[in-house]
């Protein structure tokens, strides 16, 4: 008997079902090729999640235009100039420098661009991002009052790639509670994409509003 396969619209709705109103669903299309996204796109998503700024451009200058555009890997604070023009959010954003380079393209755009700033809280040094004492510096700096461009909208992180789920709740637990922490200075933040393909049920109890899934909608990466 031939299995069934699910299509990648049957992917979507299977986990949109799973997910509260509240919380977003950035669909991460790295390494897919435009049909699989067009898919995506015919099933009502519209968020879409780039790791690579070159590939992030392709995609966006080929597909619809009511797509929204984020920037969910590490991102080079040369690269950032090319995406400045469209790119709806930044999640990865781990310095001050960085910041400030997207304030300066952003501002050649006449443009505000929403960021999260990334936030270390897995085991893994291999992770990027800041403590909260790095936080902390960062949003009393005098750079960062100044800048006009850019809106911090709040905060994203990665949990330790592990099967113990304890560990990943903990860890989820007190990105939420700096996050918690940091709404109490800046109010308006609302964001905090946490949550991946393992492990975003986890991440949603823990209080996430974004959660990043690739390979449960569209199948396992494609490297080629």
């Amino acid at each position: 008997m031939q299995q069934y396969k699910m299509s990648i619209k049957d992917k979507l709705e299977h986990i949109k079902s799973g997910i509260p109103e509240k919380v977003t669903l950035v669909a991460v299309s790295k390494t897919k090729p435009n049909e699989a996204l067009l898919e995506a796109y015919e099933a009502g998503q519209r968020v879409f999640g780039e790791n690579k700024v070159q590939e992030m451009m392709e995609k966006w200058e080929a597909l619809p235009k009511d797509i929204e555009w984020h920037m969910i890997g590490h991102l080079q604070r040369n690269k950032v100039k090319y995406m400045a023009e469209f790119v709806s959010l930044i999640h990865g954003v781990d310095s001050l420098k960085l910041l400030k380079e997207i304030d300066k393209q952003a501002q050649k755009h006449d443009r505000v661009i929403p960021c999260l700033l990334q936030i270390h809280i897995a085991e893994e040094d291999t992770k990027f991002g800041l403590d909260k004492k790095e936080l902390e510096e960062l949003i009393h700096s005098e750079d960062f009052k100044a800048m006009k461009n850019i809106k911090l909208v709040g905060l994203m992180g990665m949990a330790t790639f592990t099967s113990d789920e304890t560990q990943i709740r903990k860890e989820f637990a007190h990105l939420k509670s700096i996050f918690g922490d940091l709404k109490q200075q800046l109010p308006n933040i609302s964001v905090l994409s946490m949550g991946m393909s393992g492990d975003y049920q986890i991440a949603i109890e823990e209080g996430s509003t974004m959660v990043r899934i690739g390979s449960s909608i569209f199948g396992s990466r494609n490297y080629s």
